[in-house]
């Protein structure tokens, strides 16, 4: 007896997933298992996926399958943050780093789920509480960005209660250790192993003399104020954004351990990606 019963789909909303839809609802046909939809995802393709909402997607779901880049399986992430279910990213076009296969291997890598013949990787997520109450969750950043025309992001950091710093920069990223490949690493963060209990805070073209990374515990609270110098900020949620930010203002922000868990297959490594999507070479004088 398989182990999925129930498979949900996320869409990137322009890509073309009609062809992985239909290898996945015909394999899906012949095990007897039920394909699950979000309304304004599976309603624009002939297809024969359920259609339900995004509750009832988290809830049913053995298995969640994201078709389409880094940002759709960020997306799946954040809706089923904090179970147990695992998602399993299929690229669509262009290279995603967080996607674990190509669509002509959807159906060994469906089969091989329902046969327990894989892996799961946790990611870590972080957390804030926006200045209108609401909870924002990012599993590769949340950032403090400066808004053109209105000045530096000049904002203090403050960890466990302990002032630490002061940055003036463009921007100021909180990072997870799967983010450290994204915003924060075009910032000059380091590269950070998946497996890592920790987050980052990252100045991007700091303009103080300290302009240095912080690596924090998993189990410590970093507070981001916005100091009386700074200009009005966007707040950036992997990627999108979710508020804004005025003198007077911050962010408290905590880590998530293990607030998804991403299907792996075989020996591929975080490494081996790494390696590929930021074409890491060697040093000149070594090579």
């Amino acid at each position: 007896m398989g182990m999925v019963k129930t498979v949900g789909l996320v869409l990137h909303p322009q890509r073309d997933s009609k062809v992985a839809i239909d290898t996945i609802v015909e394999w899906a046909r012949a095990r007897d298992v039920t394909v699950l939809g979000l309304p304004d995802e599976v309603g624009r393709i002939d297809c024969s996926a359920v259609s339900v909402d995004s509750a009832t997607l988290v809830d049913r779901a053995d298995l969640l399958v994201s078709l389409g880049g880094d940002g759709t399986m960020l997306r799946t992430m954040r809706l089923i943050s904090e179970r147990r279910t695992p998602v399993l990213g299929v690229n669509l076009g262009k290279l995603g780093f967080l996607a674990e296969i190509d669509v002509d291997e959807l159906p060994p890598a469906l089969s091989a789920i329902d046969n327990h013949d894989y892996t799961v990787e946790p990611r870590m997520a972080v957390r804030a509480t926006l200045p209108d109450g609401t909870a924002v969750t990012a599993f590769n950043d949340i950032a403090m960005v400066r808004i053109p025309g209105d000045g530096l992001s000049a904002v203090s950091i403050t960890v466990e209660g302990h002032p630490f710093v002061r940055y003036a920069a463009d921007a100021v990223i909180v990072a997870t250790p799967t983010g450290s490949t994204a915003y924060s690493f075009s910032a000059g963060g380091p590269i950070v192993s998946p497996t890592v209990e920790g987050f980052l805070v990252v100045p991007a073209a700091a303009h103080s003399s300290f302009n240095r990374a912080l690596v924090l515990s998993a189990d410590e609270r970093v507070v981001l104020d916005l100091l009386p110098t700074s200009g009005r900020l966007a707040v950036e949620v992997d990627g999108a954004v979710a508020a804004h930010l005025s003198r007077g203002d911050g962010l408290s922000v905590t880590a998530i351990r293990a607030a998804a868990w991403v299907v792996r297959f075989g020996p591929k490594s975080f490494y081996d990606r790494a390696r590929r999507k930021l074409r890491v070479n060697g040093s000149a004088e070594v090579d």
